[in-house]
């Protein structure tokens, strides 16, 4: 898991400077269209893999993806995003390229520093274990 971890945050840090430098209002193909977040990064396992499409399952974001909505056919897009739920799914229908870009990147800087907070929690409890407790003896 911890190396799991490790690859989710590197591969958030890498969407976080993607969305930072404009990779999405830039788009190096499919200018034609809407980019959408995640779908259309370097970060996706399907970027620019038009012969072969591996399935969504292999992406190390479905693990932030609610269990029943893993199986949607774009499940990063049901990622929640804030405390109010708000999803790329939501966001695409009501929201502005703005607010999504600000809140994308919000979420992905605190995404970033929770996993790196929990990873060095759990190496923190792997170098100290708790100690066992002490039962207490009566003598009589």
């Amino acid at each position: 898991m911890a190396r799991e971890k490790r690859d989710l945050v590197s591969i958030l840090k890498r969407e976080l400077e993607y969305v930072k430098s404009g990779g999405y209002r830039t788009p190096q193909q499919a200018a034609w269209r809407p980019q959408f977040i995640f779908e259309d990064s370097p970060t996706c396992v399907n970027h620019r893999n038009f012969e072969r499409r591996l399935p969504c399952s292999q992406c190390a974001l479905i693990e932030l993806v609610p269990e029943a909505l893993k199986q949607e056919k774009f499940p990063c897009r049901h990622i929640p995003l804030d405390e109010s739920g708000q999803t790329l799914h939501s966001l695409y229908r009501m929201g502005t390229e703005e607010e999504t870009h600000a809140l994308v990147t919000d979420w992905l800087k605190k995404t970033i520093e929770r996993l790196e907070r929990e990873r060095a929690s759990a190496k923190l409890s792997a170098t100290n274990p708790e100690p066992l407790p002490v039962s207490t003896v009566h003598v009589h």
